[in-house]
């Protein structure tokens, strides 16, 4: 079976993972979590970056340092995996959701600019499937209502808007290194962003709330806790493994390019297909090759290249539909385009293992099942 995703692990991050399990350190909390921290902001091109256990825990990090509280709007797009709306939630925020662009899938502009009130405290856009949101009207609308902007590009990591790394623009912005993300830690996350005091506060939520340079002055070997936090610490075996994958990143992103590039060679002249739109301005990852099938039932489209060994997947339900929303508060919620682009949209294989022959196989499944 082909999958949708897959992670990339070669013999060079299997060697960087056994040489923590060798070596004397401190295998939970040690110098390789700042080694990624540095490489990852070097890369990005911020002046902090802080690695946390999950994509879902960076959310969290970055909504609480937002000053994010109880009662407050954060304006997101349902079009989205549930973390985004549950990292508000665990803030006592509330999220408000706004509908999507036709052609680029992310959250409008248009419409955020409807739904801010008074309680409004942060924006809070998605890079959907690596494709960079309207940044430049979205801080926009965030500094004539002085907003946040918290930035969930889980997907987007190595994307450029306007020739601008991700992670360069908005206020905060996450990163996902969940196993099937560009590079992956098993799971993990990291929080980008160029405020300082952000960056300290980061470190410490991450850890207890525990300043570690900030020692009691009658105890000299224990560290103040400043304020609460969690433990959403990310281990040195994965601390080492993701700074192995992130040396290789513009690799795997060229062959996700490579990838894309194939399909729409293949794909262009099939009636039935709506290949995806890219900003001109922007380079996209190609997390996802996400097409929308139009004239026939994308289930049969599903089952077909199911029964031929292709996994396709599905994403993304809107988070309001789901029944725990339904149930509280969000049941007369309607944003058309997303509804509308989750009802035909269809995820095709795309990662860098992916063989050309894997391709050509996906592309003539669907030629078939289309004519």
């Amino acid at each position: 079976m082909i999958p949708y995703g897959r992670h990339c692990i070669e013999e060079d991050d299997i060697e960087a993972v056994v040489s923590v399990l060798r070596g004397h350190d401190n295998i939970a909390d040690g110098p390789r979590s700042e080694q990624l921290e540095k490489e990852l902001a070097e890369y990005v091109g911020t002046k902090y970056a802080v690695v946390v256990s999950s994509g879902t825990a960076a959310l969290h990090a970055a909504c609480s340092v937002a000053g994010l509280k109880s009662g407050d709007e954060v304006i997101t797009s349902p079009n989205t995996f549930v973390s985004t709306a549950e990292a508000i939630m665990y803030c006592g925020g509330v999220p408000v959701f706004v509908d999507i662009d036709a052609k680029t899938h992310n959250i409008n502009p248009k419409e955020i600019r409807k739904k801010v009130t008074s309680k409004t405290k942060a924006i809070l856009p998605v890079d959907y499937a690596g494709q960079p949101c309207d940044l430049d009207e979205i801080r926009k609308i965030a500094k004539e209502n002085n907003l946040v902007v918290i930035e969930d590009a889980a997907e987007a990591l190595g994307s450029e808007y306007k020739g601008r790394k991700i992670g360069t623009v908005s206020d905060l912005t996450i990163f996902s290194f969940h196993a099937v993300k560009n590079i992956t830690t098993c799971e993990g996350g990291a929080i980008l962003t160029d405020n300082k005091e952000y960056y300290e506060r980061l470190k410490r939520f991450r850890a207890y709330g525990i300043d570690k340079n900030t020692k009691m002055e009658e105890a000299p070997w224990l560290s103040k806790q400043i304020e609460f936090g969690y433990n959403y610490r990310l281990s040195e075996i994965q601390c080492a493994m993701g700074i192995s994958q992130l040396r290789k990143l513009d690799r795997f992103i060229s062959r996700r390019m490579e990838i894309a590039g194939k399909y729409y060679d293949g794909l262009k002249d099939i009636k039935q297909i709506q290949l995806p739109y890219i900003e001109p301005n922007n380079k996209m990852n190609w997390y996802m090759y996400v097409i929308q099938v139009k004239g026939i039932e994308r289930k049969q489209i599903w089952e077909f290249l199911r029964d031929n060994g292709i996994m396709a997947g599905v994403s993304f339900y809107p988070v309001y539909k789901n029944p725990y929303y339904q149930q509280n508060g969000y049941g007369n919620e309607c944003c058309i385009e997303s509804e509308k682009f989750y009802d035909t949209a269809l995820s095709l294989p795309c990662f860098p293992k992916l063989s050309d022959e894997e391709v050509d196989k996906v592309i003539d499944r669907l030629t078939y099942v289309c004519n």
